[in-house]
């Protein structure tokens, strides 16, 4: 299986199911989508790693893959001050991670818990999500509420959070 080693020993010492879907490097939505289309009723998730502008607090902000937000319109929502993307060497710092891969799983590497989540409070409405087992070349599909589990083992702060309007 493609993906980070430590992240499938964490879901299977958690007992956390899951399915697995390879394919070919899917650094954007808009290149994974072509992957996705046979992983049916499963929503995938879009993850969007931030840092604040003095660079000391990180943010894992996810949603699903279907909307698009500002970061404007984010900065005033989260109300973290002026938000910027995080350098590659900051994702691969507290999250293991290189661009084009970021996903909650990351959050195996972040041992002293300093990043906190934002999710998408529409989140809590799915069955079941997806992201990249921490490399972009397959995709992980669990319930949601293993995925909740999975946060709580891990330690780390989040929130749900109105990220958009309903549809």
């Amino acid at each position: 299986m493609n993906g980070d080693p430590l992240l499938y020993r964490k879901l299977e010492e958690l007992r956390i199911p899951f399915e697995y879907y390879e394919h070919p490097a899917a650094p954007t939505i808009e290149i994974a989508v072509q992957y996705w289309k046979d992983i049916e009723e499963t929503t995938h998730c879009k993850n969007l790693f931030f840092r604040n502008h003095k660079g000391n607090r990180h943010y894992l902000v996810i949603f699903d893959h279907l909307q698009n937000l500002a970061i404007h319109d984010l900065e005033k929502r989260l109300k973290q001050g002026k938000l910027s993307f995080a350098s590659e060497q900051r994702m691969q710092k507290y999250l293991g991670l290189s661009p084009g891969s970021v996903s909650p799983f990351g959050l195996i590497h972040d041992e002293q818990h300093h990043v906190h989540l934002f999710l998408d409070e529409h989140l809590k409405k799915l069955p079941k999500i997806s992201f990249h087992p921490n490399l972009n070349t397959a995709s992980l599909v669990i319930a949601f509420s293993d995925f909740i589990n999975f946060l709580e083992a891990m330690g780390n702060s989040y929130e749900f959070i109105r990220l958009y309007d309903d549809l």
